[in-house]
């Protein structure tokens, strides 16, 4: 890819990554992310997807090479200037990490309240966002009350509801049906069409084919960058999975006045 650093949200130039003194899990990667993409990071298990993503949402460093986000040099900037380009990033993980003792509305609400939005648009796009994603009787639910699948999708809204500009997800249809699963694609590419870029990691090739985005594939540690797939559906299929408007996400990322 040929992307001017101050034009790419990431860019890793010759990234190599260990555990310890361990062989590198990650080797020579380069590669750059332009605004408003999207990718699927495929491979087989143990392929270093997890430290891939790992990488870009700044949790470990590299063993060498360089990582630039949003413009910065992650080597370069102050410590403390690095919470500010975290908040930038949306991340699902793999193992949720909702805070236990919050409900379901108070864990989605958390990054709009960091940023300080109103309460009254915070109550409204937490809400519709939680409905949209078939949790409209759980919203006062605390984690530990709710299955895997439920437990995914409060993830996944609470890391969407802000609309951030690069957007990282670990398995993100993991514990859900095939129809949840084509309906919170559906909701990554409306917010991709907001601009945000997005990367997934997943082992469901069907989904991959079926949406045809292009992907990022680590082999043996190493990166390779392909085109999409043929679409094996269109994605008019996924609309059928509800038949519920599409959420406003993108208006809750209202900035204090």
């Amino acid at each position: 890819m040929t992307i001017d650093n101050d034009d790419c949200v990431v860019r890793f130039e010759n990234i190599g990554f260990r555990y310890g003194l361990g062989p590198e899990v990650i080797q020579d990667v380069s590669f750059a992310l332009a605004p408003g993409s999207f990718y699927f990071l495929t491979g087989a298990s143990g392929a270093g997807k997890s430290s891939l993503l790992k990488l870009l949402y700044l949790a470990m460093k590299p063993s060498r090479g360089l990582i630039t986000l949003f413009g910065r040099d992650i080597a370069t900037t102050p410590r403390r200037e690095l919470p500010a380009l975290r908040r930038r990033v949306g991340v699902v993980f793999q193992e949720f990490r909702l805070l236990r003792h919050l409900s379901a509305f108070d864990n989605v609400a958390l990054p709009l309240r960091v940023a300080g939005t109103r309460e009254d648009n915070v109550s409204k796009h937490v809400a519709e966002l939680l409905s949209w994603v078939g949790l409209k009787n759980q919203m006062k639910a605390r984690p530990p009350t709710l299955s895997g699948g439920q437990q995914q999708r409060v993830a996944i809204a609470r890391a969407v509801i802000a609309r951030p500009k690069l957007l990282l997800a670990d398995e993100p249809t993991g514990n859900v049906d095939d129809r949840m699963a084509l309906r919170l694609m559906h909701l990554f590419e409306e917010l991709n069409k907001l601009g945000t870029t997005i990367v997934i990691a997943t082992h469901n090739e069907s989904l991959v084919k079926r949406l045809g985005h292009s992907c990022l594939r680590l082999d043996g540690g190493q990166l390779e960058i392909g085109g999409p797939p043929p679409k094996r559906a269109a994605m008019a299929a996924a609309s059928g999975a509800g038949g519920v408007a599409k959420p406003a996400i993108g208006a809750a990322a209202e900035r204090p006045r």
